[in-house]
């Protein structure tokens, strides 16, 4: 995530955060000795794809700052912000949840074995490479074994450990963490957020700026939250047949229910904290009480089971089960609880 998207001219890159990381590439290229494969982990939001781009911009920069350090402002730089440069290649799937296929890949690959058009690097950034399909994943085996001098692949994924074992190991893995809280709510102070609204965006990102940063600039995107955390708490004083028409409508749309899902487990997960007697504060700061007050209703094992039917039921999602099957059964399963 970046102080500036278009002047990456610090010697952090203008990077919120993973210096040790920049620090490493910046060396790279320094000393011209950049890998041919590397691989971003980390949780979304975290600034995978930005260090990405500028590592891009750092080995194609025309009028570098100092070594290792992109300007930010030459015809290369600005491209590549953009992710329009004519020796900057993006594989991803067409939604976040979808699935990466070989002809991506091997159309990626087609395209590396061209020498760069006006730059020194061909970089093929390989985003969410944890949505590629078994095939394609493979093929992009074959093309780390035979990537010619000039290319430089950069995967990001959530986990090393979700990729083939083949995979990872041809890259140079670089783990990014989330950051403290407290740096993040600061970023969103200088970004133009209040106090409140800079505290509840920082927990709920939980560390990670980009995600942070999109709340901020989305202000439906809390609005929504709001409505489906009101969804949460009404299902759970429902009843069956209430919450099998709320599971149809949930089903509608995959892409629709998969972000409802992670809204939830998000909660879940600050009850399930809570009933084991976490104090840390819970990732929805501003529904604290609610939390306290649910966990107290419900035994450690209910919440614990909720939480891992909510993680199944998004990788089951992911694998194409049928939705509305996903959705009755997750949702008939839930504790029932009237207020009081």
């Amino acid at each position: 995530m970046t102080n500036s998207p278009t002047s990456p001219t610090a010697g952090n890159w203008n990077l919120l955060g993973h210096e040790w990381a920049v620090d490493m590439l910046r060396q790279h290229v320094a000393a011209d000795a950049a890998r041919h494969a590397y691989l971003f982990t980390g949780a979304p939001g975290v600034g995978r794809r930005t260090l990405a781009l500028r590592f891009a911009q750092a080995l194609n920069c025309t009028q570098p700052t100092g070594p290792g350090i992109p300007c930010g402002t030459c015809r290369d730089c600005k491209q590549i912000e953009a992710m329009q440069h004519p020796d900057l290649t993006i594989i991803q799937a067409d939604s976040e949840g979808g699935t990466l296929k070989v002809d991506q890949v091997r159309e990626a690959r087609r395209t590396l074995t061209l020498k760069p058009y006006q730059s020194k690097y061909r970089v093929a950034l390989f985003l969410r490479f944890q949505e590629a399909n078994d095939n394609a994943a493979n093929a992009l085996l074959k093309t780390l074994e035979e990537a010619p001098s000039y290319a430089v692949l950069v995967l990001t994924a959530d986990q090393a450990e979700g990729l083939l074992p083949t995979i990872s190991s041809r890259c140079e893995v670089l783990r990014l963490r989330s950051l403290p809280l407290e740096t993040v709510e600061s970023f969103l102070k200088e970004h133009g957020a209040d106090d409140q609204r800079s505290r509840l965006i920082a927990h709920l990102s939980g560390g990670r700026p980009g995600y942070a940063l999109r709340l901020l600039e989305s202000p439906s995107a809390l609005t929504w939250r709001e409505e489906k955390l009101n969804d949460l708490h009404a299902l759970l004083a429902e009843t069956r047949a209430d919450r099998f028409a709320y599971a149809e409508k949930l089903s509608k749309d995959k892409e629709g229910m998969r972000s409802i899902l992670l809204v939830w487990l998000s909660f879940w997960r600050d009850i399930l904290l809570c009933s084991g007697g976490v104090s840390t504060p819970p990732a929805n700061i501003d529904r604290a009480q609610e939390i306290k007050t649910l966990a107290g209703r419900l035994q450690f094992p209910e919440a614990r089971a909720v939480v891992s039917a909510l993680e199944r039921s998004l990788v089951q999602l992911d694998a194409n089960v049928n939705a509305r099957l996903l959705a009755e059964v997750l949702l008939l399963d839930w504790p029932k609880i009237h207020d009081r």
